[in-house]
């Protein structure tokens, strides 16, 4: 059994560790954390799930749990995670749940959950919930909170559509042809209406795993090795790009005319390279993410800020350096005047206006950012946290890398860089590197899988 709490929210495979019991103490501890604050507001909460096979019965748990608090709920349906996000603002509501598990296995479900600013719970929000989880549930007060349905996908959409950047007669005189990949969930629904409002026209949108019955057509998580045939439907059928999309569409990936992949570590880099032609202001992102966006940064004279990874943790980055625009190397793109949470909508609608406004195929614009490869390994390991003390403790004084300590391990060498840390959402150590060539990274991945192993021998 497999439950893994973070603040990242509660995941686990529905039936072996997330169950209707967990649903309930998870939910309970969450609404009454909710009840207790934000007064100024109606005692509501929204409630979305992408479409995984198990989410309409946790969906039904959540909800009937947060009514047997007061708390009213407005039932989103099918929603993205960040069409959810920017409910939470529109209500207005207390906060927000979304039944996902991003990224993981059509098994897996989890509670990723919002609060009344439509952010992922902070780590010391997060604390508070979990310490009362685990604690006998109140008692229930004598009201039981009403049930409403709404779709807020509009509003999602119209929004993005008003942002002072986004010219929709210039993208619909590009006349573009898209691929979406849905896989198979609400980015099916959400990324062909997106595209019909900025001026594509529906015969020019293909939409490939479009039904959204949870039955994932490729594995969820957006990478090369999964997206096959999206590339090469896109080559053969000349389209100008094509869309990905993870399950509750906070992650988007680009694929070239030719039907080669943008690394999803460019997704932000794109997003970015564009809003900075438009504004001025520094970025936040993440440990992890690729140096790209640093390069970029500096053509512009910009400064970008590091945060440990997790999108909340990039969000107080933001906020505490007044950052125009951030993200993650995940394909996650932030966005604050919508929302302070990762929006693949948002991110698509930038990428296409860069390539409108700009008069480039997303081959050339891929061809003017910089040149770096990253490799991705995991590992399993008996004790975690002393193998990456050991690594820790090997370079404090090596002059050779910049050592941070901030989330796990990272090494900054002047050509690579390397990152270990536990991860958020699976029982496993992350190693992340990127260097000048994809030979070069995955060298350098496996030198630091070999020594993360040295002490777990110990």
């Amino acid at each position: 059994m497999t439950l893994i709490a973070s603040i990242s929210g509660i995941r686990g495979i529905f039936g072996r560790g997330l169950d209707a019991s967990v649903l309930t103490r998870y939910t309970l501890a969450y609404g009454a954390w909710a009840v207790s604050r934000t007064q100024h507001l109606p005692p509501r909460i929204v409630v979305g799930r992408d479409a995984r096979v198990s989410g309409e019965v946790c969906a039904q748990i959540v909800m009937g749990t947060l009514r047997s608090l007061g708390l009213d709920v407005i039932d989103a349906g099918l929603a993205t995670t960040p069409t959810v996000a920017m409910a939470v603002l529109q209500a207005p509501a207390r906060g927000g749940i979304i039944l996902s598990a991003s990224h993981n296995a059509g098994e897996w479900n989890a509670l990723k959950l919002l609060n009344e600013k439509s952010e992922f719970l902070s780590p010391e929000e997060s604390a508070r919930v979990m310490a009362a989880a685990g604690k006998p549930p109140a008692p229930h007060g004598k009201r039981i909170g009403r049930y409403a349905q709404q779709d807020f996908l509009d509003e999602h959409i119209a929004a993005i559509a008003a942002l002072d950047f986004i010219d929709i007669d210039r993208i619909r005189a590009r006349r573009f042809k898209v691929v979406v990949d849905g896989i198979n969930s609400v980015g099916a629904l959400a990324l062909p209406r997106l595209l019909e409002c900025l001026g594509v026209q529906p015969g020019d949108i293909l939409l490939l795993n479009g039904e959204p019955t949870g039955h994932f057509a490729h594995p969820p998580e957006p990478l090369p090795a999964h997206l096959a045939q999206t590339m090469a439907c896109v080559r053969e059928h000349g389209y100008d790009l094509g869309l990905v999309v993870d399950p509750d569409a906070d992650r988007l990936a680009l694929i070239d005319e030719h039907g080669h992949y943008v690394s999803e570590e460019l997704t932000q880099v794109v997003a970015a390279d564009f809003l900075w032609r438009q504004r001025s202001g520094p970025f936040a992102t993440n440990l992890s993410s690729s140096r790209a966006i640093n390069d970029v940064a500096a053509r512009y004279g910009q400064r970008v800020y590091r945060s440990a990874v997790g999108e909340i943790n990039v969000v107080k980055k933001m906020q505490a350096v007044g950052a125009i625009l951030g993200g993650e190397g995940n394909g996650g793109v932030i966005l604050p005047d919508l929302h302070y949470g990762r929006d693949a909508l948002v991110g698509a609608a930038m990428v296409l206006q860069h390539l409108a406004s700009a008069q480039l195929t997303l081959s050339a614009v891929r061809r003017g950012l910089p040149r770096y490869s990253m490799a991705k390994e995991k590992v399993q390991l008996a004790d975690p946290d002393a193998a990456l003390a050991a690594i820790a403790e090997r370079y404090r004084d090596d002059d050779r890398a910049e050592l941070s300590t901030v989330d796990g391990v990272k090494l900054d060498f002047p050509d690579a860089w390397v990152h270990l840390r536990k991860s958020n959402t699976e029982p496993i150590v992350r190693i992340y590197t990127e260097a000048r060539t994809a030979a070069l990274a995955r060298a350098l991945a496996s030198r630091f899988m070999r020594r993360l192993a040295e002490p777990a021998r110990g």
